[in-house]
């Protein structure tokens, strides 16, 4: 498959195109997420949740073992990023984001379809907390369910989805 994924789609009036990132974009897509899991930290009051801490070479890390989409804007801003890697038939799908003002129109569901594209036919796992009821249910509507969950701290429990095909 070639670099673009999804051409001029439009959602809820944005206009996007969907296509794997490039080592480029990484501090783009870092800034992005620094700016989309204010809204998780806020849930937590804890400005030291991991994707608040995350550095450069981290992402490069998972830039290089997986894969990383963006989704850009007509004016080519990166407003929408997701990450996957595979490992013995799963499919991990994690840092699933948003820009804040352009989330609620179908963006996320854009990019976890463009990911799954990505790993036909394999289980997909992800997760995220358990205060996060927008991400359950946008995850629940696309087929994802609940197998397991784990108490981190008082405060924090992760919800563990997974969805097979």
């Amino acid at each position: 498959m070639g670099k673009k994924l999804r051409v001029d789609e439009t959602v809820g009036r944005v206009k996007m195109i969907i296509e794997k990132a490039e080592r480029s974009d990484l501090q783009q897509i870092l800034d992005l997420q620094y700016l989309a899991y204010q809204s998780e930290a806020k849930l937590f009051q804890d400005p030291d949740i991991p994707p608040l801490k995350q550095t450069i070479a981290e992402v490069e890390s998972e830039y290089q073992n997986g894969i990383i989409l963006k989704a850009v804007d007509e004016t080519d801003i990166i407003i929408g990023s997701v990450r996957a890697h595979s490992d013995k038939g799963t499919v991990f799908i994690g840092k699933l984001m948003v820009h804040p003002e352009k989330q609620g129109r179908g963006i996320g569901t854009q990019l976890l379809l463009a990911i799954e594209n990505e790993y036909p036919k394999q289980r997909y796992e992800l997760f995220t907390s358990s205060k996060s009821k927008k991400n359950i249910e946008l995850y629940e509507r696309l087929g994802y369910h609940i197998f397991r969950e784990e108490q981190i701290t008082d405060e924090l429990k992760f919800v563990y989805l997974e969805k097979n095909n």
